[in-house]
């Protein structure tokens, strides 16, 4: 019997997450234990496998494709056997169903299956992440008569998300690229054609070009402008008088279609200026791609000098990653849900630069400040544990095990992976196990259980030579620990100002489990520890 394999929840936060690659194809055997793909969440990329056994009969979430969590992701059952029954539990409506039958070419009509010679493939413009509408193509790592391989990469292909490799499935000739190098198109456009050399295209060409389009439709392939733009020579005219412009509503809306007003955006051009040859003198793709500054003002009646100004707006728009949108949701409830204070420290850092020089002329030994903070930290909180707290809505836990989380910087924004059991860990151990965290979170190959339980967590900006900086609790923890640089500046000491080393600290704490009294008593025997650092290692 066949068994629903649902999008998995990988982690605590994860909401949503998107197949980074299948392991295994429709048809392949499957055993347990084995790897049938890896998914991105907002942590991390992790390989999911498999509990069951039997044939992979069908794939819901293609690679690049994201989904929420519990949404379909595959079929396995027995060799042969019909899942339609559970594919249509989530089928589309009639109107969802008319409506795709307009607008998707993805799937050949019966007339297209007809004429497609055998062994031939058209590939259309994928679908690489869940809000993908088009595609723009960056390059072609193949070329028109060139052998591809199953697995080959055939070009990048830019979405709305990031640039993205996209391999054949198939094995052929390139016969046919269908949107060149700068194109944009939408989703399911025409991308490419594979099959046996020789194999005459026009046929197929034929075939694609007869599916019927909705009413109104136009071409999609644009001139892409990410990455390669060059900014427009000639600036858009606001010419006072014009005396031809385009049809516009009751409300003075400018009749246009979405990818003539996109392709007018790109290229600085007022619309107001364009004449519309399309229906009821709408404004499409052509107007635009014609349209001549020049022109406009030949026709436009010269009232005045007119003054064209040289700079052109510009500006570029970044999709929230998943892990971005973690963070947004976590950092936002913490920070509009826990009464926040914060405590600032200024410490002698002599002792502990003078102890970090002695302590890395060991052979094979290298300790940074950063771990010495760590270590301080957790032996400070196994002495407050009211520090080393957690707050729920109708609890608040007194932790008497250590775990600190170590907030490591990411592409994407940052993840906490936690030092377990940090206070009965020694300063090798720590700095080993810190930069092992952070090679891997770079790489996104933290799992779950290695970023889950801190009871309470250090941020580090010192190294990017910030003095002093606020961070927000890392909830349910009561606190975090903001450390900024070591600074050397003129200090009083036994009443003689001299050169000093300092480095300040910020604890944020969350009031309903910190008090302010309690607070500074923790930091006070931080200073201890960091200030005396030969106290870390007796």
């Amino acid at each position: 019997m066949a068994t629903i394999i649902n999008m998995p929840r990988l982690s605590d936060t994860m909401e949503e997450g998107t197949v980074a690659s299948w392991l295994k194809q429709v048809g392949d055997k499957i055993e347990e234990g084995d790897i049938l793909a890896e998914i991105e969440t907002d942590k991390a990329t992790m390989e999911f496998e498999s509990f069951h056994e039997g044939t992979l009969l069908h794939i819901g979430v293609q690679a690049g494709e994201t989904a929420p969590v519990d949404v379909l992701l595959a079929i396995i059952g027995e060799e042969g056997e019909d899942v339609s029954a559970l594919l249509n539990a989530d089928a589309p409506s009639d109107e969802t169903k008319e409506e795709a039958v307009l607008t998707a070419t993805a799937a050949p009509s019966e007339t297209e299956a007809t004429t497609i010679p055998e062994g031939v493939e058209i590939i259309n413009m994928p679908r690489l992440s869940d809000t993908m509408e088009e595609g723009t193509v960056a390059s072609w790592l193949k070329q028109v008569g060139d052998n591809v391989e199953e697995g080959d990469i055939l070009a990048e292909i830019e979405t709305d998300k990031a640039t993205m490799e996209f391999e054949s499935f198939f094995s052929g000739t390139l016969l046919h690229i269908g949107i060149q190098v700068g194109e944009t198109a939408a989703v399911d456009t025409l991308l490419a054609i594979i099959g046996p050399k020789g194999t005459d295209v026009a046929v197929i060409l034929a075939a694609s070009a007869a599916t019927p389009k909705p009413t109104g439709s136009e071409p999609t392939a644009v001139a892409a402008t990410v990455q390669t733009e060059i900014p427009v020579e000639t600036p858009a005219v606001a010419a006072a008088g014009a005396t031809t412009t385009p049809d516009t509503t009751s409300n003075g809306r400018i009749m246009a279609s979405p990818l003539a007003k996109k392709i007018a955006k790109e290229k600085g051009i007022d619309l107001n200026l364009v004449t519309g040859t399309g229906e009821s003198g709408r404004i499409v793709k052509r107007d635009v791609e014609q349209f001549s500054p020049a022109a406009a003002l030949t026709a436009a009646p010269v009232q005045a000098a007119v003054f064209v100004p040289a700079g052109q707006e510009k500006q570029e728009e970044i999709p929230n990653s998943q892990m971005r949108k973690t963070i947004a949701k976590r950092l936002g409830a913490s920070k509009f849900s826990a009464p926040h204070y914060y405590l600032s420290v200024e410490f002698d850092m002599d002792a502990a630069i003078a102890f970090r020089k002695q302590y890395n002329s060991i052979p094979d030994t290298k300790i940074s400040f950063n771990d010495i903070v760590v270590k301080a930290v957790a032996l400070a909180l196994k002495a407050h544990p009211q520090v080393n707290s957690q707050w729920f809505d109708d609890k608040m836990v007194l932790n008497h095990h250590v775990h600190v989380g170590v907030a490591v910087a990411v592409e994407d924004g940052l993840v906490v992976p936690v030092l377990k059991f940090a206070n009965e860990m020694n300063l090798p151990q720590i700095g080993s196990q810190v930069r092992d965290f952070a090679g891997r979170a770079r790489s996104k190959k933290l799992t779950p259980q290695e970023m889950d339980g801190s009871t309470f967590t250090v941020s580090n900006l010192g190294m990017f030579g910030i003095d002093e900086f606020t961070s927000i609790i890392n909830q349910p923890n009561s606190a975090i620990l903001s450390v900024g640089a070591i600074v050397q500046k003129p200090v009083v000491k036994e009443g003689e100002i001299v050169v000093g080393n300092t480095m300040k600290l910020t604890l944020a704490c969350d009031h309903r489990t910190v008090d302010g009294a309690t607070g500074a008593q923790f930091l006070q025997t931080l200073k201890a520890y960091i200030e005396n650092p030969i106290r870390l290692v007796v």
